[in-house]
């Protein structure tokens, strides 16, 4: 048994889990999980079991827990000060922080309308005007990201080697994916560059053979 514990929801519907695992994989940290199934009847019951605000991810660590996927990577940052998973540039990694706090507080109406579904292959045609911007907001991310700082870091991520960004933007991406959302050459690239990862095709194939399914996120 290890003493870092990852407290999750379902592999297929859950982005900030999905953000927490991935950059605990990428920074080598051994941690055991416990997955509960979302919007079930039981599953506030069952969060609370671990942490007083009903929702995961939560990240237990011996006496420590720490809640909010934003502070898990930020903590799992500090666990493991050798394995760079922010940029070693302070200027890059001020703009990353940056960024991951966008995506983390932000992109809300197609978090709404494009919920996260690994397995699930829709049309984008739902798309509101607002959703259409945070999509333009995304993608200019994503192009300006690589323009400026991936080709020059010599990687495919969004500061070249693979990041905390990376694992934000992570769920958007299989969003990307299952909505078939259409973007140019340089996105795509990127995109193909997440769903590539070695640890994003574990936790893929995890969200494949998963037997639970949340009626109301199929369509």
């Amino acid at each position: 048994m290890n003493d870092v514990t990852l407290v999750m929801g379902n592999k297929n519907y859950s982005p900030w889990s999905l953000t927490a695992w991935l950059t605990a994989k990428t920074a080598g940290i051994s941690f055991d999980e416990i997955t509960i199934p979302l919007r079930s009847v039981n599953t506030r019951q069952e969060i609370l079991r671990y942490w007083y605000n009903g929702k995961v991810p939560i990240l237990k660590h011996g006496d420590v827990t720490v809640w909010e996927s934003l502070s898990i990577c930020e903590y799992i940052a500090e666990m493991s000060p050798n394995n760079s998973i922010w940029p070693s540039n302070s200027r890059h990694r001020a703009i990353a922080r940056s960024l991951s706090s966008e995506v983390h507080a932000g992109f809300n109406l197609l978090r709404d309308q494009m919920p996260m579904n690994i397995r699930g292959k829709f049309s984008a045609e739902l798309k509101t005007p607002g959703v259409q911007e945070e999509i333009n907001r995304i993608t200019a991310i994503w192009r300006r990201c690589r323009e400026r700082f991936g080709e020059e870091l010599q990687g495919p991520f969004l500061f070249g080697s693979f990041s905390i960004l990376d694992a934000f933007f992570a769920p958007l991406v299989t969003q990307f994916n299952t909505y078939s959302v259409d973007v140019d050459d340089v996105e795509n690239e990127y995109i193909d560059a997440v769903l590539s990862l070695s640890w994003m095709e574990v936790w893929t194939k995890a969200a494949y053979d998963e037997p639970m399914i949340i009626d109301e996120l199929e369509r």
